[in-house]
């Protein structure tokens, strides 16, 4: 008798599921607010190098100041509206990955919820950010690179 032998490493084992097809465990509000405020000090770095290819000194305070403002709104949106789908969901938060297996009318608000608290964190990092950079910008002595053309 015959028969193959695996010689590389065994096959992933499927990912734990409930009865409708999400994944477990569900996410957890800490751990969402933790990866956005991560990723919004990776946002305020890529906008520190993103504005010094703004050459003028004016349009650089401008940028700056621009994306602030649009994080300021922006945090205020996604952790007010973020908040709220969380607390309607009553639990079931689902992943990005989790949208296939939405049934109803009302099941997109457990994968909007962490979505909108992530992204209201990482602006709400961004924000004093920005604003920092505009005040850095701002102060900077005339010949100096961050004062820019």
């Amino acid at each position: 008798m015959t028969y193959t032998r695996r010689t590389g490493p065994e096959p992933a084992s499927a990912p734990m599921t409930d009865e409708g097809g999400g994944r477990l465990p569900r996410l957890r509000f800490k751990d969402v607010v933790v990866r956005g405020a991560v990723q919004g000090l990776v946002a305020v770095v890529l906008l520190a190098v993103g504005s010094l290819f703004v050459a003028d000194h004016h349009g650089r305070e401008t940028f700056l100041a621009v994306v602030g403002g649009f994080a300021m709104a922006g945090s205020g949106v996604g952790v007010v509206f973020g908040g709220l789908f969380w607390a309607v969901c009553g639990g079931d938060v689902r992943r990005w990955r989790d949208w296939r297996t939405i049934t109803g009318q009302t099941g997109a608000v457990t994968v909007m919820a962490p979505a909108l608290v992530r992204l209201g964190v990482l602006a709400l990092v961004l924000f004093p950010g920005a604003f920092g950079l505009y005040h850095l910008v701002d102060n900077a002595p005339y010949d100096s690179f961050l004062h820019g053309s």
